[in-house]
């Protein structure tokens, strides 16, 4: 029984990694394909992108990317294609624009802000250490004296 159990979990992993063959014309349409199906983003699993997803619109946006490029069109028509219809979400690397700025800029800012914290919180930690470790002033060793012979009666 645990052998077929194993051979059935097998034969599903296997299934799942399963690649799909094109055929091209040209071998460099082939790569052509290749390398822009593994620069835009699936719109499902978006940690993915179009060759790695198993999402059925990625198998629907692979379809059109292999249309396009089998038509003869450029990866950066093909992209563009892809770009007019699902915005700058469907790259990896979005170009700069007004609308991605603070996707290129933001990571930046949160680190300069991460290290002023951090500046502002070791000079607290300074200046209370400083100002812990100075000895009393007169008149406040004079009211500590006071306070304790209060306390004391």
């Amino acid at each position: 029984m645990r052998i077929w159990l194993t051979l059935v979990a097998l034969c599903a992993a296997l299934s799942a990694h399963a690649t799909e063959i094109r055929q091209f014309d040209d071998p460099a349409k082939q790569q052509r394909y290749e390398n822009l199906i593994k620069e835009l983003r699936c719109l499902v699993c978006q940690n993915q992108s179009l060759a790695d997803s198993d999402a059925d619109l990625a198998k629907d946006l692979r379809d059109e990317v292999y249309g396009i490029i089998q038509g003869g069109k450029s990866e950066s028509e093909a992209a563009q294609f892809l770009v007019d219809r699902y915005g700058d979400f469907v790259l990896y690397r979005p170009p700069l624009k007004a609308n991605t700025t603070l996707l290129w800029v933001g990571p930046f800012i949160l680190l300069a802000v991460g290290i002023v914290f951090l500046i502002r919180q070791a000079r607290r930690r300074s200046q209370l250490r400083a100002h812990e470790a100075a000895p009393l002033s007169d008149e406040e060793s004079r009211r500590l004296q006071e306070l304790k012979n209060k306390i004391e009666g």
